[in-house]
């Protein structure tokens, strides 16, 4: 996906010299510790990772009832399952979930920045936040989405989703033909990041 959106090579340690220049600065102001950085990014690289948001997913496969509370009352939805302790916290506050349906494809974008539902998707990767991204798959989603090689008939309707925060977004995409009886473990593999963005379907892989 990132190489759609490329950028200079020096790019990623540019931006770590201004990371850690701003954490030192912090640092030395008292307004942070040497380990909170680490400590923060560890929780939401080890506790609010994309595999909730695959279990969501596939309860959602699986369980009608849940999946009409998910799309109506997301958080409530969530709270019902066995997930880490603050789904509802940082990055989480006003989750919400959208479903894919026949003749309806959903995409989330975040056109201001890069706001992201960090607790069921995890932390939001690069070309999320490319602005060439953020532009054009609000000007032009449906071409957007076929150079990401999902290709929608003509009659499908693409609504886009401006992540914010006050709304965080994700996607419900469409069960997989050929999965009946599969369990939600099963299930949950089929569910990948870049499809509860909307930016791919959900199926094995290639």
């Amino acid at each position: 996906m990132s190489e759609l959106f490329s950028y200079p090579a020096d790019r990623e340690e540019a931006s770590a010299a201004q990371v850690q220049a701003l954490e030192a600065l912090l640092i030395e102001k008292g307004v942070i510790t040497g380990s909170t950085v680490d400590k923060v990014l560890g929780y939401f690289e080890s506790e609010m990772t994309p595999l909730n948001g695959k279990k969501i997913v596939a309860r959602a496969w699986v369980d009608p009832e849940f999946a009409r509370l998910l799309a109506t009352d997301t958080p409530r939805a969530i709270a019902q399952l066995d997930l880490p302790e603050g789904m509802a916290g940082a990055e989480g506050e006003h989750i919400a979930a959208v479903v894919n349906e026949p003749g309806v494809h959903n995409l989330v974008i975040c056109s201001l920045c890069s706001c992201f539902p960090w607790p069921v998707l995890g932390l939001p990767p690069y070309w999320y936040k490319d602005p060439v991204f953020r532009a054009r798959a609000a000007r032009e989603p449906r071409v957007v989405l076929a150079e990401l090689g999902v290709r929608l008939d003509d009659d499908t309707e693409v609504r886009v989703w401006d992540s914010s925060g006050h709304s965080r977004w994700f996607v419900v995409p469409a069960r997989p033909a050929g999965t009946e009886g599969w369990s939600e473990e099963q299930l949950a593999e089929l569910v990948t990041t870049e499809s509860m963005i909307g930016v791919a379907l959900a199926g094995p892989a290639a």
